[in-house]
């Protein structure tokens, strides 16, 4: 099996209100034998606002955050699409500029230097904890360490807008027919379900001034899933799963209707197809029940 070891960003959320995920992250990678040295001096993204009062802002502190991996020369890895954007496009941005405007990246460092914080140094990458199964450990790899096959459960992809499109080049899959978390289902031998919203924007951006308009957009996708017989969605997104799990409730009293369609983090969905006991995982901890999950797999 691939050894495997990365610079460890949580990011705001998993360490909050999706505190299972933080938790799922965990287990997941250890019975995988991946190593994670958490960046604890690290700091919140700005999950993209920071850019609205200043680009430079958004460069600085991600260029921080990307310098403390560089540090311990490993990638830095997230299980956050949120975070995978901003940072993923910052240090896109950074590395563009070294070629093009190497004055700004001495901006940058030159801000750095006066907190005491390492360079930027463009000598890393960022990744996804779903780039990293899929295109580090591999999904052959991954099919092997499998011991409980996810027969019969019919999971819908929720990618998340910033997994997709935050980024010029993203690596592993197609921005706009993207097929890596299918292939995951199919890897732990759960049935993906295609319909509309998979690669649609939750609403979450829209929840603090737009309240109704983000939980119409929400129940939306999540009624199509249901539709084409979705058992769960399944995202690698904190924010898409506060959205779609946290204030499901909610939702449904927008679009008048019962949905109670369970959402799962990605590592939790891998985790138990590795065997993993489901209260090591959090499953309790979601707001919309996971009990049907469970039961279909008898567990």
């Amino acid at each position: 099996m691939p050894s495997l070891k990365y610079a460890y960003f949580p990011g705001c959320v998993a360490q909050g209100a999706c505190r299972e995920l933080y938790q799922s992250t965990q287990v997941l990678t250890q019975a995988l034998g991946i190593e994670l040295i958490e960046l604890k001096k690290a700091s919140c993204c700005g999950s993209g606002t920071f850019k609205e009062d200043s680009p430079l802002l958004e460069d600085t502190v991600n260029a921080r955050n990307i310098a403390l991996a560089e540090e311990l020369n490993l990638p830095l890895l997230t299980h956050c699409s949120t975070c995978q954007g901003v940072i993923g496009h910052v240090d896109e941005r950074l590395k563009e500029r070294q070629r093009t405007n190497p004055e700004y990246v001495e901006q940058v460092n030159g801000l750095l230097k006066k907190e005491g914080c390492s360079p930027y140094k463009g000598s890393t990458e960022v990744k996804h904890l779903l780039w990293a199964l899929v295109g580090d450990y591999g999904l052959d790899a991954l099919q092997q360490k499998v011991t409980r096959k996810l027969a019969g459960l019919k999971c819908a992809a929720f990618y998340g807008c910033y997994l997709l499109r935050a980024q010029d080049h993203l690596p592993y899959d197609d921005p706009f027919n993207p097929r890596s978390l299918e292939d995951v289902f199919l890897t732990v031998g759960a049935t993906p379900v295609e319909y509309v919203g998979r690669t649609r924007c939750c609403g979450w951006p829209l929840s603090s001034y737009a309240t109704e308009q983000s939980f119409k957009m929400a129940g939306k996708y999540l009624q199509a899933a249901i539709a084409e017989g979705a058992d769960c969605l399944v995202t690698p997104c904190p924010l898409c799963h506060l959205n779609l799990d946290s204030r499901q409730p909610e939702v449904e009293k927008v679009m008048g209707q019962k949905l109670g369609l369970p959402v799962l983090h990605l590592p939790q969905l891998v985790a138990l197809a590795l065997g993993i006991d489901p209260k090591q995982l959090g499953l309790d901890r979601h707001i919309v029940s996971t009990r049907s999950v469970l039961e279909k797999l008898d567990l």
